[in-house]
């Protein structure tokens, strides 16, 4: 590489790290998935117990605990779940930045590979996922690392370490999200390619037979650090839970869930509307790739089209499923960028798509100028019910007025920008965007949306001596409770935790308030504050109310029970 190509490497590795870490420990977890993961973590930390999440008295069955050990050394490093939860996806987004521009410069050149980082770092739903602390930007960084690695190997190679690397980060993937074994199907073009003799596969040679054997028994035993030891314990314990649990996460969150789903479902075109939205505004370069991958095509050029062949197998290996949602289909999304990197740079100097850019920015950035000017303006009925909803005060307004700048600063830089800028002027408006949502919205919506208030308020009120029993409760209500609490369950019915609760209650009323949420399926509940119910506020579109035995009064006499 040259001192030009380092230098704008380092400034585009800059300038990424600035938006994806903007805002970072201005907030606690949000739902819907982060406080049930930084939950079950949090309990693994206290607990001691590695092998079987939990969240509250259950155990969580729904995902391997790949990313909870992640999210658990985070928090052994800094020491604080504030300051450490959104580390695993901070650092994966960069880690999968990182292998994209350098998969793409030893495939074609340095300016490549940076297009290539690029067209990944500028897609929404990358940055969103990014700032979020779910399990999707670590798998897939572990599948960008997996699709490198075969890469290396496959049309750099024959690189034998790195098939190792390819297979064991595909097992390791397993081990995180089910879907992690997805870059092997890249085996499958490329046996096409190398067959009929396409230009940029490598040379595999004859007798290779055990090396790519070894590759199998890479992929296994990265699933086996994991899977040998919970069967060891689930299968020798005698405890029911850990037989159920070994049945839910080994088939019903796996085969199961995929080919008979029972939330989230989707039609079969579902993510090509995800392309084209949630991966703006890299996709509105697609139209003028069409022509370029024909003409790889046609010269037979596997560099281009093992990495869009992947993309295309992992596309119609989701849509197939009912159950589908958007971040199913990013780890296919930095394959997408290098077979489109060694034609963007022509691309991009194309009037067509400067006005596509130009268009998007204006539009995106007239939108969020109107939103804000009209947050600002208190009298908008719409708004002021938003923000009611959300039990949001006088600091809503610092968000009216982060939309009203950045839409306003960006429309200033797309009308002195023109056409020939039109590209920086929507690099300047993303980085304005994620910038305010991090440094604004953060500490804005952070007391409302993790609940860290409510629970505050909520041990103020009761006092320091009282136990708080919690009643049809969300993770976040558990996470950042203060003092002792009890919980009655998670995935129990509503009327069946108020059952227990009431006995629990009743056995202990001195020193016992329950924390519930104003809810239909409370509805024996007496919310009236003569009967001793107490507001606490709003949290998360919920109302939250302490009780005590008189606001239970209308309940029925089998809530005594203890189940």
């Amino acid at each position: 590489m040259t001192a030009t190509d380092r230098r704008q490497a380092l400034y585009f590795f800059a300038i990424a790290f600035f938006v994806l870490a903007a805002g970072f420990g201005l907030r606690d977890p949000w739902p819907a998935d982060e406080p049930r993961f930084v939950l079950v973590a949090k309990q693994m930390v206290e607990s001691g117990d590695f092998l079987f999440p939990h969240r509250g008295q259950e155990l969580y069955p729904d995902k391997p605990p790949i990313y909870f050990w992640l999210l658990s050394a985070a928090f052994g490093l800094v020491g604080s779940w504030r300051w450490s939860f959104l580390l695993p996806s901070l650092l994966s987004a960069m880690g999968t930045l990182a292998l994209t521009w350098d998969l793409g410069r030893r495939l074609w050149s340095p300016r490549a590979g940076l297009w290539a980082a690029i067209a990944v770092a500028v897609a929404l739903q990358f940055v969103y996922q990014g700032k979020r602390a779910q399990i999707d930007p670590t798998l897939v960084f572990m599948t960008t690392l997996s699709f490198y690695g075969l890469c290396r190997h496959l049309l750099l190679g024959p690189h034998w370490r790195w098939w190792l690397v390819g297979c064991f980060m595909a097992g390791l993937g397993v081990v995180t999200k089910g879907v992690g074994f997805l870059p092997l199907l890249a085996l499958l073009p490329f046996a096409f390619f190398a067959r009929r003799r396409w230009q940029g596969v490598a040379p595999m040679g004859e007798g290779n037979g055990w090396r790519w054997a070894a590759g199998a028994l890479a992929f296994f035993a990265a699933i086996a650090l994991w899977l040998v030891p919970v069967l060891a314990v689930g299968l020798s314990s005698g405890n029911p839970e850990h037989a159920e649990y070994l049945r839910n996460i080994l088939f019903k969150q796996t085969a199961q869930r995929y080919a008979d789903p029972w939330h989230h479902t989707e039609p079969f075109w579902y993510f090509g509307q995800v392309v084209l939205l949630f991966w703006l505004p890299f996709s509105l370069a697609l139209p003028w790739l069409v022509k370029p991958w024909a003409r790889a095509w046609r010269e037979h050029d596997a560099r281009v089209w093992l990495p869009l062949a992947w993309f295309v197998l992992v596309l119609l290996f989701f849509s197939a499923s009912a159950g589908k949602r958007d971040m199913y289909l990013l780890p296919a999304l930095p394959a997408l960028a290098l077979a489109a990197a060694p034609f963007l740079d022509d691309i991009a100097g194309r009037k067509g798509l400067r006005v596509a850019v130009m268009v998007f920015t204006a539009l995106l950035a007239a939108l969020l100028l109107a939103v804000g000017g009209l947050g600002l303006w208190t009298n908008v009925g719409l708004f002021a019910r938003q923000v009611a909803e959300r039990g949001l005060g006088e600091e809503v307004r610092w968000i009216w007025g982060m939309l009203a700048t950045v839409g306003g600063l960006s429309l200033l830089a797309v009308a002195v920008a023109r056409l020939r800028h039109a590209l920086a002027a929507c690099a300047l408006f993303l980085a304005l965007l994620w910038s305010g949502y991090g440094f604004v919205a953060h500490p804005v919506l952070d007391d409302e949306s993790s609940a860290r208030e409510l629970m505050q308020r909520a041990r103020t009120l009761a006092g320091p001596g009282m136990t708080l029993g919690l009643v049809d409760w969300k993770e976040q209500n558990l996470l950042q409770a203060i003092g002792p609490v009890a919980e009655f369950g998670f995935r129990a019915p509503p009327a069946l935790q108020l059952e227990r609760a009431q006995a629990w209650l009743a056995a202990d009323p001195a020193s016992r308030l329950l924390l519930v949420q104003n809810s239909d399926a409370l509805a024996c509940v007496d919310f009236d504050p003569a009967a001793g119910a107490r507001p606490v506020g709003m949290a998360n579109r919920r109302e939250w109310w302490l009780l005590g035995p008189g606001a239970l009064s209308g309940c029925s006499p089998e809530a005594t029970r203890v189940d």
